[in-house]
């Protein structure tokens, strides 16, 4: 079974969707830190400006790195007008924009007390647009406890992982020894991002999810496969 492990993400990019797809189970990693300044609660749309940040403020109480993020809130309200104005002004011109609408402008018409519930709805929604089946849990779930590369293993471990797809960055931490002592095959999935239409001219990589949504519809899925990927064993 092949498992991937990401922290969840406010609007994800392309390889995040990515990685769940060439999975056979995705775990959330909701019960670790936050970290201020991540994609945890932020992410970039392309304007006809240039691409601009959405950021959900968060209250942490300057609880930085005790805070898990299942547990952070939503600071304040204004912030949900803010970003539906930015998706409706940024793509009310791109092809699908109008079969997507009511559910974006219902997300935001919406209280969200806590982060994570937000990120779960519209990351829910982006994967079925995607065509994306693969099942989705919470570490939260599996009580297991660790940091950095131990965590991943014995998370991997717990729900019996045959190989581990890791982003890229998980070169810098993952041991590639404890995970052949495991008997888990360790793989990195590097996504090269495909280009595509967008409402304004030229391409802009790196975009929130809803970006591809808007622009190609019922292709998105199929447009998020195409991009290269190179998926290396650990040496």
């Amino acid at each position: 079974m092949i498992v991937s492990i990401n922290q969840p993400a406010y609007l994800p990019w392309l390889g995040y969707f990515h990685r769940i797809a060439a999975s056979d189970l995705h775990i959330v990693l909701d019960h670790v830190q936050f970290e201020k300044n991540s994609f945890t609660n932020r992410n970039k749309i392309r304007t006809a400006a240039g691409p601009c940040w959405l950021t959900v403020p968060v209250r942490t109480g300057g609880r930085f790195g005790e805070l898990p993020i299942m547990n952070v809130e939503i600071a304040e309200p204004a912030w949900r007008r803010k970003h539906w104005d930015s998706l409706r002004f940024a793509y009310a011109k791109a092809p699908f924009f109008r079969d997507h609408q009511h559910f974006f402008r219902g997300v935001y018409e919406r209280d969200w007390p806590l982060l994570m519930p937000l990120q779960t709805e519209i990351t829910g929604r982006l994967c079925a647009a995607f065509d994306i089946a693969t099942p989705r849990i919470s570490s939260s779930e599996l009580r297991v406890q660790g940091r950095k590369g131990d965590l991943v293993l014995a998370l991997c471990r717990a729900v019996g992982a045959t190989t581990y797809l890791s982003g890229p960055l998980g070169r810098d931490y993952l041991d590639p020894d404890a995970f052949a002592a495991a008997g888990i095959r360790l793989a990195f999935h590097d996504y090269r991002h495909p280009e595509y239409r967008q409402v304004s001219p030229g391409f802009e990589p790196f975009m929130a999810g809803p970006d591809l949504l808007f622009n190609h519809g019922p292709q998105s899925g199929a447009i998020l496969r195409s991009g290269q990927v190179a998926i290396a064993a650990a040496a």
